[in-house]
């Protein structure tokens, strides 16, 4: 692939198609209005289960995010040898924990068609249970064991991840404040405020929540808005007992890392673009998390932040060409399995540049899915605007 691709948007979705665009030989040019990672990349709790994250079928959406799971170790272990750099990759599996008997069958289902789909599911209950997470309720009756769920340090794998573009040639461009497409039907064209220009042969839009501001420019419904997740920290040191598994419930999701930290998330709310953290959200999450792992009654997180999830309308990204623009491509509306759905949203993006159309189960994420738009600017002279708060 010989072709200039223009990238806007340097969060692990940007990144991940940069550099795989790269490897295929495309010159490609990255452009961020803020910092790489900036955002719901950096802000992620970084898990990887699209098992415990998907109850109820195996529908277009867990095929996406189980293919991509099993291609996460040898893309990570080509990152680490591209850069010699190292990140957190934890292959510690997974506990849905449950505390009724009425729950119970909701487990066994899920088993049943997940060890169709690659698992090797089995449901702990009793001293089993404690056994294997002694830091657990003794209210919880059984959890589901995944053993093929991971989780990645997100914060240090986005920062491995934009030295790897660099290390293959991607060239990359940051704090541009605000970027205007102003060409995208002979040519890209991309400006920044400075009154830079960059030009290209395509365009890859991976521009997460701010994506569905492009609707009008391009004539297609992009229906994307931002979803503010919030997540808090506990100092986990070693005078406590350990998490020896990413633990789900209904509620939310608890997760020890390397560094000593005890992540929780995610309480969501619609707040626009306002990543502030607030009490509420952050008490919410300590409204249960106790009743999980109950050392956890009565602590202070240490801390607390909130990144905003790129939701679409039916909850499923945007991944393709856009049939109308030819020159242009989505990758956007990945909610809250960004990085989970990297890599293979990089090779779908990757193929879709080359000219290969989406195979016939992943029709359901086509970027004009949802029509088009309410108005239509002409592309001549147009402008559309990229900015981030």
């Amino acid at each position: 692939m010989n072709d200039t691709i223009i990238v806007m948007g340097g969060g692990i979705i940007g990144l991940s198609c940069a550099l795989e665009l790269r490897r295929r030989g495309a010159e490609v040019c990255l452009l961020e209005t803020a910092s790489c990672g900036g955002q719901a990349s950096g802000a992620a709790a970084g898990m990887l289960a699209p098992y415990s994250e998907n109850l109820e079928s195996p529908d277009a959406f867990f095929m996406l995010c189980r293919e991509s799971l099993q291609l996460y170790p040898d893309w990570q272990q080509q990152i680490r040898e591209l850069t010699g750099m190292d990140f957190e990759y934890t292959a510690c599996g997974s506990l849905y924990v449950a505390y009724h008997e009425a729950d119970l069958l909701a487990l066994e289902s899920r088993m049943n068609w997940q060890r169709d789909y690659g698992s090797s599911a089995v449901i702990l209950q009793d001293q089993e249970l404690f056994d294997a997470e002694p830091g657990l309720s003794r209210k919880a009756i059984a959890a589901l064991l995944t053993p093929e769920e991971h989780h990645i340090y997100a914060p240090d794998f986005v920062k491995v991840l934009k030295a790897a573009c660099l290390q293959e040639g991607v060239r990359i461009h940051e704090h541009l404040d605000a970027l205007d497409l102003v060409e995208w039907k002979d040519r890209i064209e991309v400006r920044a405020r400075s009154g830079r220009a960059f030009t290209g042969d395509q365009l890859l839009v991976c521009t997460g929540a701010w994506a569905g501001a492009m609707s009008d420019l391009l004539g297609v419904r992009i229906p994307v808005q931002p979803i503010r997740g919030q997540i808090c920290a506990y100092a986990w040191g070693e005078n406590r007992t350990p998490l020896n598994h990413m633990v789900f419930c209904s509620q939310g999701y608890l997760v020890q890392k390397g560094n000593g930290t005890l992540v929780c998330g995610a309480s969501e709310d619609i707040a626009g673009f306002d990543s502030s953290v607030t009490d509420r959200g952050i008490r919410r999450l300590m409204q249960w998390n106790h009743k999980v792992v109950p050392v956890l009654e009565g602590l202070t997180p240490f801390h607390r932040w909130a990144g905003l999830r790129p939701s679409t309308l039916d909850g499923q990204p945007l991944i393709g060409r856009l049939p109308h623009a030819d020159r242009v491509l989505l990758a956007a509306g990945h909610y809250r399995n960004g990085i989970l759905l990297s890599p293979v949203t990089a090779m779908l993006a990757a193929d879709c540049a080359e000219g290969k159309p989406l195979p016939a189960w992943q029709q359901a994420f086509r970027p004009d899915r949802f029509g088009t738009a309410a108005t239509r600017m002409d592309a001549a002279g147009a402008a559309h605007s990229m900015r981030r708060s």
